[in-house]
């Protein structure tokens, strides 16, 4: 989960629905009209969930409503904002579609990607875990807390993390070692270069969190 910047023109195609009117429906928006949206939550993401950074693949995605439309946090007015759209995954067990299981919770203590940065709340270790960052005031560490919790970003996604992180493991062990004897004029390019070649990939944020906690 990472900062989001969000183009503030939306897709043209959502001026013609009006909440109330037009319910959210598999065919409204129409097909050409949710790759429209697609087209700009993709541009936002990089083809990543907007929380757990997987690949959202046709077929394995949803546009999913950070206020939802039903449920214990009704937000029908909501339901053709652009501001409230973000691209989820499709595992049940996490992300958007879990978050609208989850029952209760504050909707001011969920980390808006696309407002705030994720990271300033949320760290990721070398085995696949994500914890609220040390050193947070109570408020923002029971926002990461409560911010894990609600999109289950640990549990299944612990495991699937780790498969993809474990491999930089011991490339950010090499930067640690170069960082303990060498001027950082001659480590810190490469380690930057790692981070560009790496910065559009799943779990981008994982990865970096690995190269960067030793150096």
């Amino acid at each position: 989960m990472h900062k989001l910047h969000r183009d503030p023109v939306p897709p043209a195609c959502l001026a013609r629905y009006q909440h109330g009117r037009d319910p959210w429906r598999m065919e409204s928006p129409t097909g050409p009209e949710r790759v429209e949206i697609w087209a700009k939550l993709n541009a936002m993401q990089g083809q990543r969930c907007a929380y757990c950074e997987a690949a959202t693949v046709e077929g394995n995605r949803h546009i999913e409503h950070f206020h939802q439309r039903n449920g214990p946090h009704r937000y029908p007015q909501g339901t053709y904002a652009w501001d409230n759209l973000f691209g989820s995954c499709n595992r049940q067990e996490t992300c958007g579609k879990y978050k609208d299981q989850c029952g209760g919770y504050a909707q001011t203590d969920l980390v808006k990607p696309d407002i705030e940065d994720p990271e300033a709340f949320l760290v990721f270790s070398p085995d696949g875990s994500v914890h609220p960052r040390a050193n947070l005031s109570p408020a923002d560490r029971h926002r990461a807390a409560e911010t894990i919790r609600i999109l289950n970003l640990n549990g299944v996604l612990r495991q699937i993390r780790y498969s993809e992180i474990c491999g930089y493991v011991q490339t950010a062990e090499t930067f640690a070692e170069m960082a303990s004897h060498l001027d950082a004029s001659e480590w810190l390019p490469l380690l930057q270069d790692e981070l560009r070649q790496t910065e559009q990939l799943p779990y981008a944020t994982a990865i970096k969190h690995v190269l960067t906690r030793r150096v």
